[in-house]
């Protein structure tokens, strides 16, 4: 059996309920509105307990002129025009209460969403290299979702119907007896405690049907974002079947899930069916032994009605709260998960005087078992450009990581102008330094939009400058929307050395104090390569540069060029000094002019 390509972890998160209270200050940004929506709620509940004593007392007048008692039409009639007024005022104060705190839902999403959002930009490389972009989407999407029904139903539905019960239950025991307050509250006990034992059996299932959909989803999207691939090694069948296995736990888990839903609602019904029936036989029999009108008849009946009604939508809302426990309980995982690179309480601004990089002794390792950098040490200096060479795997690329911190050294340091990076915030570091890297991802956006990027306060004369710059300008005025066109999703529209002059136009634009090429000319060829170089080199000018290097043509002029083999610096010097020492470099040297 073939195994799952995604690891599939059915463990169940528990979920807390400090969670919960979480967002409580996001409903206190709007006590007004949230007052306001309350009073409505209490008259509403005033209008709909009001409406069975009314129909009682229509009832009754009717049953004394059907008798000859009264010949008073206007009683009745006055009656039933209240009875009339009493329902529009439920339905109008209850869409007053939904309308006022319908804001307050609509912005604790907003705020919660945008924290998440903030959060996972927050999050650590490491995470963002394990994740599944189509199930992370779903989870964000389901919990949001889940937050406003907590929010709206909590609020505005659990507790005011129990309050309503209670209070049913009184006038039961107060007018009609003890066996009437019995029936009612033991049949209310029996539901609840009926939904909540099935409910809580149901949970498992529902967490189930939202794996299940976060798997299908995510294989969809990984296969559509690989499409090329998928093309490449004509493996459409083996993506359709891969999907379709997923499809198939998907249908598996929601079958399960409409089945226990089926058993809940049936004996819910039943409970429901059993106590209107019991009542309705007490208030006939005392209607017949004379003990009770007619009107007390209705009165019992529409009450029993009113009463259920609100029961089985709290039996609704309390499935429903318990699937959106289920729901965003990931997205609170995410919202408490830790990055693992953190600003320190006491972090500075970086404000860059020279621009000096030092590596010092610096150790680093993704595992435990096995060491990337062993002891890196060079400086940088003020206006200088340093080339770093070696196979891959040698940790080149590991050393723009670190220099960004999307990873913490294990040991040693990095400073920068003699400031430990670590001792600094990120965004202020990040904010000092541009990047070209090997593999450029451009945004589903205008291509003009993709270079403003690098700096997005930037006016259209500084974006055309750029373009300019990076000889992107005769290739931009030949899109058939010029700088309009949509470069497509992750920008699989442009080739390879397309992208990267797109990736040197945003660094161009940005024009930080440092500068850092990765591999930034490998998609290009020998005649874009030549005219980019001379770019780069103009706008690296008085700029701090290190340049991940493979084609070392491109690295000839570099101050000074570092190699390194398995996590180690085994050579250092310019072009000619290393070609003269005969070495490693001096190898791969000729094995590129061959």
């Amino acid at each position: 059996m073939r195994k799952n390509r995604h690891h599939q972890d059915n463990t169940p998160v528990e979920f807390s309920w400090r969670s919960v209270k979480s967002l409580i200050p996001y409903l206190m940004e709007h006590k007004p509105r949230i007052i306001l929506a309350l009073l409505c709620l209490v008259l509403a509940k005033v209008a709909i307990v009001g409406l069975p004593f009314i129909l009682k007392e229509i009832v009754d007048s009717l049953e004394q002129v059907n008798d000859g008692l009264t010949s008073i039409i206007a009683v009745p009639v006055t009656l039933v025009l209240l009875y009339g007024l009493l329902r529009f005022f439920n339905v109008i104060l209850g869409e007053i209460r939904d309308t006022l705190f319908g804001r307050v839902t609509e912005r604790a999403m907003r705020r919660v969403g945008l924290k998440l959002f903030d959060h996972l930009h927050n999050l650590d490389l490491d995470f963002h290299l394990n994740r599944q972009t189509g199930g992370l989407s779903r989870d964000m999407e389901r919990g949001t979702s889940g937050i406003s029904f907590l929010m709206r139903f909590m609020v505005f539905n659990i507790v005011p119907t129990l309050l309503e019960i209670l209070f049913v239950v009184a006038i039961f025991f107060y007018q009609y007896g003890l066996n009437f307050a019995l029936i009612t509250l033991g049949s209310i006990l029996l539901y609840i405690g009926f939904t909540a034992y099935a409910t809580e059996w149901r949970t498992k299932y529902i967490r189930e049907a939202n794996q299940a959909d976060s798997s299908s989803n995510s294989r969809a999207i990984d296969s559509l974002l690989n499409y090329e691939t998928v093309k490449y090694f004509n493996n459409e069948q083996y993506e359709s079947q891969r999907y379709d296995e997923e499809l198939a736990l998907w249908e598996t888990a929601r079958r399960k899930n409409r089945l226990t839903l089926f058993g809940l609602n049936s004996g819910q019904a039943l409970i429901i069916a059993s106590a209107m029936t019991s009542m309705l036989l007490l208030a006939a029999n005392g209607v017949v032994a004379k003990e009770m009108t007619l009107g007390d008849f209705v009165l019992i009946n529409a009450f029993m009605m009113q009463l259920f009604m609100p029961l089985n939508f709290l039996g609704f809302v309390y499935r429903e709260i318990k699937g959106s426990l289920a729901n965003i309980e990931k997205m609170f995982e995410l919202l408490e998960r830790v990055p693992k690179v953190t600003d320190e309480k006491q972090a500075k601004e970086l404000n860059i005087g020279d621009g000096t990089i030092s590596f010092n002794d610096v150790r680093f390792k993704y595992d435990p078992s096995r060491p990337i950098l062993k002891g890196i040490n060079f400086t940088i200096n003020s206006g200088e450009k340093l080339a770093v060479v070696g196979e891959s795997g040698s940790g080149k690329s590991t050393l723009v990581k670190l220099l960004f911190r999307f990873y913490d050294v294990t040991s040693g340091s990095i400073e920068i102008d003699s400031v430990n990076i670590k001792t600094i915030t990120q965004q202020s570091l990040r904010k000092h330094m541009g990047i070209v890297p090997q593999d450029t991802v451009l945004f589903n956006d205008s291509i003009f939009e993709n270079i403003r990027y690098g700096n997005p306060n930037a006016d259209d004369g500084q974006v055309w400058q750029a373009i300019k710059h990076a000889h992107l300008y005769d290739f931009v005025q030949d899109l058939p929307k010029k700088e309009q066109t949509v470069v497509g999703e992750r920008g699989l529209k442009l080739s390879g050395g397309e992208k990267q002059r797109v990736a040197i136009a945003r660094t161009i634009l940005k024009r930080p104090p440092i500068l850092i090429f990765d591999e930034a000319t490998s998609s290009l060829d020998s005649g874009s390569e030549q005219a980019i170089l001379a770019a780069l080199q103009e706008i690296a000018k008085g700029h701090t540069s290190l340049v991940i290097a493979h084609r070392l043509s491109t690295i000839v002029d570099a101050d000074k060029i570092i190699v390194m083999h398995q996590g180690e610096i085994v050579e250092t010097g310019n072009h000619q000094e290393l070609l003269l020492a005969n070495g490693r470099y001096a190898k791969m040297w000729a094995m590129q002019q061959d």
